[in-house]
């Protein structure tokens, strides 16, 4: 993995500003509400013949696919991801920094918290073991915690690449973009093809980086600059092809469905969201100054990794201290999907979010630490990455359980441990 950039060029950035972007901030918080919300909708409990189940909610049901269409914010938070970045690469790289430095201060910010989350985790997992919960239950709770970090994985992935792919956007911003593109597509009509699913886990790179780069046009002001018509051309275009990319059966019209793995219907989300944003960028930057949006964009900005780490660890607790009650008062539960159900769901998404909230204040810290970085080698960083991605990867594919928990928290550790010598410099975030 090539994660060195080239020299670096300023490029006059219209868009980018003295202080913090405040509705880029509220939009970011708004992508992180809206991912709590669609994961505790999909978090279901009940209660077989006395033993816990715990289920996805939303299979087999009618209601995900529209809600996926409110909720799958995962392609604006990856094109936020690179405006922020790419600011970010920029001013670092003006105060004399080198792309190392970057790449280390994101290491740091993404995998310090998460090995805490993950650790714990762990132990949490292992006094359940010790306390006879059946195992069964132990590998679904496993699952499910798992599955959220595959963001993560991605998202590090994507910011170690950030200064690589900076310099190529400001050598060749179209070709750059356009070359992704073709292979995001050039992997969807393989695996469509071969009929081998497993082909369409490319583009977890692909994808991801495509609407990282449109990001980058978004911070220098590029996409701001064309006229409102073009920018909603652009965006209703792409909401028609994704639309008939539904009704032609090419993308199933649950956009969850479409990030597992990744297609090409989630660039042209992008595309719509990035269009919507640039076309609504003044009035959201003014719903930013508001008492109660301000307040809002304060707590979940400095805590935004923080709360999607913590947030599935709440919900599997949450659940299974229903199935407890459950089980030992007697209580029923209504069965998923039924009216009851829904009829609780109100109380369930405010405790969801006021416990994620409550745990986000304290484990916050490790997040919001200054970041050490230092100048070393590009063998050294790269090695770094790696380890810290085999670690995630090693949790998504064979799940979490006390052992993989044990080797994924040694990988994190020793890739914070390769980027944190003794004579580190302590560095602003």
């Amino acid at each position: 993995m090539a994660i060195a950039a080239a020299p670096f060029a300023t490029v006059p950035t219209p868009s980018q500003r003295l202080g913090r972007d405040t509705g880029i901030d509220l939009v970011r918080a708004i992508c992180v509400l809206g991912v709590v919300l669609l994961h505790a909708l999909m978090v279901g409990v009940t209660v077989v013949d006395g033993s816990p189940v715990f289920a996805n909610a939303s299979d087999g049901t009618g209601w995900i696919a529209p809600l996926s269409w409110l909720l799958q914010v995962m392609p604006l938070f990856f094109v936020i991801g690179g405006f922020s970045g790419l600011l970010a690469y920029r001013g670092s790289r003006q105060r004399g920094r080198t792309a190392h430095w970057f790449i280390v201060g994101r290491l740091h910010r993404l995998l310090r918290p998460a090995i805490i989350t993950i650790g714990i985790v762990g132990l949490a997992l292992a006094l359940l073991t010790i306390i006879g919960v059946p195992a069964d239950l132990l590998e679904v709770a496993g699952f499910r915690y798992g599955q959220p970090l595959w963001f993560l994985a991605v998202f590090l992935l994507c910011q170690a690449l950030l200064p690589a792919f900076a310099a190529a956007h400001e050598r060749a911003p179209f070709l750059t973009l356009g070359a992704l593109v073709a292979a995001a597509i050039g992997v969807d009509a393989l695996r469509a093809v071969s009929g081998i699913d497993a082909v369409g886990f490319l583009n977890l790179a692909f994808v991801w980086l495509v609407l990282q780069q449109l990001g980058f046009f978004l911070a220098d002001g590029r996409i701001d600059a064309l006229r409102r018509r073009t920018r909603a051309v652009a965006g209703l275009g792409a909401l028609a092809l994704l639309i008939s990319s539904f009704l032609t059966g090419v993308h199933s019209p649950d956009l969850i469905a479409n990030i597992s793995p990744p297609t090409t219907a989630l660039l042209l989300v992008g595309v719509v969201h990035t269009s919507a944003v640039s076309l609504l960028r003044e009035r959201i930057e003014r719903w930013s100054r508001a008492a109660a949006a301000s307040a809002f964009t304060a707590f979940v900005t400095p805590r935004s990794m923080t709360i999607y780490l913590w947030h599935m660890p709440v919900l599997l607790v949450m659940a299974g201290a229903t199935a407890l009650l459950s089980t030992h008062t007697g209580l029923e539960l209504p069965p998923l999907d039924s009216v009851g159900w829904w009829a609780a769901r109100p109380m369930w998404l405010a405790v969801a979010l006021a416990l994620t909230a409550l745990v986000a204040v304290f484990a916050a810290r490790f997040e919001r630490r200054p970041v050490s970085a230092f100048v070393g080698s590009s063998g050294r960083v790269t090695a770094a990455v790696l380890a810290g991605l085999v670690g995630l990867l090693l949790l998504l594919v064979l799940g979490s359980s006390v052992a993989t928990i044990a080797i994924a928290v040694a990988l994190i550790a020793a890739s914070l441990r390769l980027t944190r010598p003794a004579d580190a410099v302590v560095v602003a975030a």
